[in-house]
């Protein structure tokens, strides 16, 4: 006799008459009561949001859903132009461009600050020179490493990423400004005297920090920043079908690529 084999999952099921979503009625209970923003946080939770966690999740989605002509839009209208009959590929082609450089720097932000505050213990009472002196602790470590401060510099927004005080603001009104949050605009504040410059609090560093202070997995920071970069994809993947401008890459490329013989 065969061993009977079990697959336990708490996500969903379904049967010929009802569709089960974590532990609700899809049709009775979630359709039209449920938003989207909601339903991925339930999801990757196995929990329920508070309107607090709820607006600093679709917050940071929205912060992150697009910049203009990346690597990750351009990627994704290039496959486009190639196969026009695979949407899902484009989609896919510049979701896999998200990395180290674009749109992973949500995940690694929010994993540098937690490892930081693992070894602080309780962090409620903390005041802003608290913050300053554990701040200035890591940028000096860093730099003593020569390593860089995720989440620090943007190479457009110089100045000031327009994104993060917003975002600062929306976590303390919602009540989910929490240690991560605390230490990333603490990092903001000292970093100056220790690098004897000044780089700017990045947007996607920001939405990692409140990411986490909103409870949710480290691990998915990263999948969180590819869910809202996808509606971006499909909008630039929508205009690309309006208005193409992968064929003009293609032919300013190619038209301008410079052959070098290879070297013996």
């Amino acid at each position: 006799m065969s061993e009977e084999r079990s697959y336990p999952t708490g996500i969903g099921t379904s049967t010929p008459d009802a569709i089960q979503l974590l532990g609700q009625d899809l049709a009775e209970d979630v359709l039209g009561q449920v938003g989207f923003g909601e339903l991925a946080y339930w999801l990757a939770t196995k929990r329920r949001p508070t309107p607090g966690q709820l607006k600093v999740f679709e917050a940071a989605l929205v912060s992150l859903a697009d910049h203009g002509y990346t690597p990750t839009a351009i990627a994704a209208r290039m496959t486009y132009y190639s196969a026009p009959d695979s949407i899902q590929g484009a989609l896919a082609a510049g979701l896999l461009g998200g990395g180290s450089r674009f749109l992973g720097v949500t995940e690694n932000t929010g994993t540098f600050l937690a490892e930081q505050l693992s070894a602080l213990g309780d962090t409620g009472a903390f005041t802003s020179d608290d913050w300053d002196v554990v701040a200035r602790d890591v940028v000096e470590s860093a730099k003593s490493e020569g390593k860089r401060l995720p989440g620090l510099g943007h190479p457009v927004h110089k100045e000031g990423d327009p994104r993060t005080p917003v975002m600062f603001r929306i976590a303390r009104e919602e009540g989910v400004f929490g240690p991560h949050l605390a230490l990333f605009e603490a990092i903001g504040r000292v970093h100056p005297e220790v690098l004897g410059r000044t780089l700017p609090l990045n947007g996607a560093g920001v939405a990692g920090a409140a990411l986490a202070d909103a409870q949710l997995p480290l691990g998915l920071l990263r999948g969180f920043a590819l869910l809202a970069r996808t509606a971006g994809l499909i909008g630039h993947l929508a205009e690309e079908q309006r208005n193409p401008v992968g064929p003009s890459i293609y032919n300013e490329v190619d038209r301008n690529a410079r052959y070098i013989l290879p070297e013996d």
